[in-house]
């Protein structure tokens, strides 16, 4: 029986868990990707081995293009903004690989009960998003099924001399993040904790912030690694960058930037279910050093359509910081490359 198309339509109430928050553990996904045998092709340039946050391939001397492909089930109940987050959370690979967004396909299970405007405006949402990224929206693949799922395949390019993967980390070099973390809190509070509406807001305006001027702001000081902060958490793609860079990445846990209210409700015992496994993802690659409980439920909070986690050289920290600071950009240095290959510190200034 369909929806009484009147009513109201709550999206999350369809789903056990929402956004970047439902993505298969890291821990099984490595194992997985371990048993595939890689395709060996010089214009593969980013594929499998390892694998990173999009695939690149090469077209010709100066150009690549990057393919990438994400989607979840919703993460708030409006489905213009749904639709609006999923693109913004698909896009984030191409921009965490130096590359502009040229072309998405739709990806998506819709249950038959749902009132077709809500369909149309999921789609609608994600178009706006794409248009603004100066992409289009030109198609897509539609099943049925009982929870609703969506997001994008997205197509961009990409020079071919600067393409930015997670290996690149250098020794002492500076790590900056762009956006705030705390939206699977956030989220995890408005759904099930009576957390109020307006204390959601900053967090449903951060996920539909495109990555685009944030990339526009590293690219010209030459960032040697990027990725973008998504539902492995923070210290889950710090791990990433430190095991594929063969370097220890220490996060200063006083420095970690986080939407109003949710380092409260990290106190207070908020968690996901992603935190967990965020957490036996990591393992004994972590270390903590003074940090209390609330900072690292921070640090492994799953983002959806997080900022871009950037390493640079450390030389140009300063120019960087002035740079955002004069675009009225967010910035926020949260640590540096030290410490034992594939190690992350999360570390107090007491500790």
């Amino acid at each position: 029986m369909a929806l009484d198309a009147s009513s109201p339509i709550r999206l999350t109430e369809l789903v056990s868990c929402g956004g970047c928050a439902a993505k298969f553990s890291a821990g099984m996904l490595q194992s997985l990707v371990g048993t595939l045998a890689p395709d060996m092709d010089a214009d593969l340039l980013v594929g499998l081995a390892p694998s990173d946050d999009a695939a690149v391939y090469q077209l010709d001397d100066e150009r690549a293009v990057v393919f990438t492909v994400d989607f979840f089930p919703p993460i708030v109940d409006d489905p213009s903004t749904f639709g609006a987050i999923a693109a913004t959370n698909a896009m984030s690979d191409v921009y965490a690989m130096g590359g502009k967004p040229l072309l998405a396909l739709s990806v998506a299970v819709f249950p038959e009960t749902l009132p077709l405007p809500a369909l149309s405006a999921i789609i609608e949402g994600a178009q706006a998003k794409a248009r603004e990224a100066g992409a289009l929206l030109a198609g897509g693949h539609t099943l049925r099924g009982d929870e609703p799922l969506y997001g994008l395949a997205v197509v961009g390019t990409v020079a071919s001399d600067a393409i930015w993967t997670k290996a690149g980390v250098r020794q002492g070099d500076a790590l900056y993040l762009t956006k705030p973390l705390g939206t699977g809190l956030l989220v995890h509070a408005h759904k099930n904790h009576g957390l109020a509406g307006s204390e959601l807001e900053p967090a449903l305006e951060q996920m539909q912030t495109l990555n685009d001027r944030a990339a526009e702001l590293v690219r010209p000081f030459g960032p040697h690694a990027v990725t973008d902060v998504t539902g492995f958490g923070l210290i889950g793609h710090a791990y990433e960058m430190a095991a594929r860079s063969s370097v220890g990445i220490e996060l200063e846990a006083g420095a970690l930037p986080s939407l109003p209210r949710a380092l409260d409700l990290a106190r207070e015992g908020v968690r996901t279910g992603g935190d967990e496994r965020n957490r036996e993802y990591v393992g004994a690659a972590l270390a903590v050093e003074g940090a209390d409980d609330a900072e690292l439920g921070l640090a492994f909070d799953p983002q959806t359509a997080g900022g871009l986690l950037v390493a640079i050289d450390p030389s140009r920290a300063v120019e960087l910081e002035q740079a955002a600071s004069a675009g009225r950009l967010f910035l926020a240095r949260v640590g540096v490359a030290n410490g034992p290959a594939g190690t992350v510190t999360l570390r107090s200034r007491g500790g």
